[in-house]
């Protein structure tokens, strides 16, 4: 209830303090300004101690982004309580809550006598960010909705722990409307990141392509100070996100990705971001010459994407290959889930688009070649059998192969698609 967002620490500390005055009367002098000294001495005459909470502790720091004088005034309160030779006299314990860690200066907490629980790791929280499995299909099933679609549009923030965790409010409202659908809370803060994103800062918008395609992207969050404003590179900003929840964190491998359907849409909104869209369309675009055979065409929006700045320029080797093609076929993730270098039948196979439940689109066996004849490639898939995976997943769809193959000596793609009629 500040006058200004400036007046915020000196008005809390007066408030507090003549709230304080008025429950413990005859305790805390006057001229009081401190608020650690009206806790101590209102210890002094009672011998009651404090436990403090702090919702949304980091507001200050996403609401005056830009104002640092009041973020070292709010962080020198803080530090007048809980890091003073008299706190274990007077403060009992302290719970604070917000979406920002602590804030750090250089590689240090501001604070370092607290526990933390973040985004980056939960430790035994972890199941209480959001709904677990058990909870979202309790909930599915009472009110007849299909859990696997809400898993695809809700889930993925902790995949490689014990739980599934799932975005609350997004759940919550696709109950009630009874219908999956893009629930996200716009934020400011991710607002302001848009300049970082267009201008491709640290070559940010590269990656997020990348993560659009289902790939994932190694970070250092060493260097992030947990503010809205010392951003120094790619990680900081990447880091940022996982906090807000626009990106999930792998703590094993250390890397971010894109953990469901519904966040996914809100990296690739038209209006908000151009090139991303761009590049979705494109995709898009992609996939639907390959559904309709249109090997020409295939071939040459792959030798588009490949001169693209998004991937690059110099093939080195099969791999490189395999990255522009899994960057190029980002929309596929709507309708497929992906796998690589699955063995099957003799070998193994380079690339598997398997559809979705909810998708009549065949499944996408793709084979990538070196100096090669794209015919070549297509015929080793049923040489080797490779044809066999999909019995894994007890898949009896339409299936095409598709061979694509890179020249070294006319820098051209090559492509040879087979619709293979019969159910496997």
């Amino acid at each position: 209830m500040a006058d200004t967002i400036r007046a915020t620490v000196s008005d809390l500390q007066r408030d507090i303090i003549h709230e304080l005055a008025e429950t413990f009367s005859d305790c805390v002098n006057e001229d009081t300004k401190s608020l650690f000294k009206a806790l101590m001495q209102i210890h002094r005459k009672t011998g009651r101690k404090f436990f403090i909470i702090i919702d949304e502790w980091d507001a200050l720091f996403r609401e005056a982004k830009e104002d640092t004088q009041l973020h070292l005034e709010y962080i020198q309160l803080l530090r007048s309580i809980f890091k003073s030779g008299q706190t274990s006299q007077v403060v009992v314990g302290a719970y604070m809550t917000g979406i920002l860690p602590i804030k750090k200066y250089g590689t240090q907490s501001a604070l370092t006598d607290f526990k933390e629980f973040t985004m980056l790791e939960p430790g035994a929280l972890a199941r209480f960010i959001g709904f677990t499995d058990d909870e979202v299909y309790h909930l599915c099933t009472k009110y007849n909705l299909e859990f696997e679609t809400a898993r695809k549009w809700y889930d993925g923030y902790f995949p490689d722990k014990t739980e599934h965790i799932y975005c609350p409010n997004s759940i919550i409202e696709a109950v009630s409307n009874q219908r999956f659908g893009s629930y996200w809370t716009k934020t400011e803060t991710y607002e302001s990141l848009k300049t970082y994103i267009d201008l491709n800062f640290d070559g940010l918008r590269d990656a997020i392509v990348r993560l659009l395609g289902g790939k994932r992207c190694r970070i250092d969050n060493g260097t992030f100070q947990n503010d809205m404003t010392s951003l120094s590179g790619r990680d900081d900003i990447f880091t940022l996100l996982v906090h807000l929840g626009y990106l999930a964190y792998d703590i094993n491998t250390e890397e971010v990705f894109i953990p469901n359907e519904e966040v996914r849409k809100e990296f690739i909104r038209e209006g908000r971001r151009p090139e991303l869209a761009k590049a979705v369309r494109i995709s898009d675009k992609l996939l639907d010459a390959t559904l309709h055979l249109d090997e020409d065409l295939v071939a040459e929006m792959l030798g588009q994407i490949h001169e693209s700045e998004i991937t690059p320029l110099n093939y080195n080797n099969e791999q490189a290959l395999r990255y522009v093609v899994i960057t190029a076929y980002l929309s596929a993730m709507d309708h497929y889930l992906r796998f690589e270098k699955l063995a099957s039948g003799k070998g193994y196979c380079d690339i598997l688009f398997l559809p979705r439940k909810a998708s009549a689109k065949p499944a996408l066996l793709i084979e990538l070649k070196w100096d090669k004849s794209s015919d070549r490639t297509v015929s080793q898939i049923t040489d080797k059998n490779y044809m066999h995976v999909l019995k894994k997943f007890d898949y009896e769809g339409g299936l095409l192969l598709v061979g694509i193959n890179y020249s070294t000596a006319s820098k051209k793609h090559t492509c040879k698609i087979l619709k293979i009629k019969d159910r496997i």
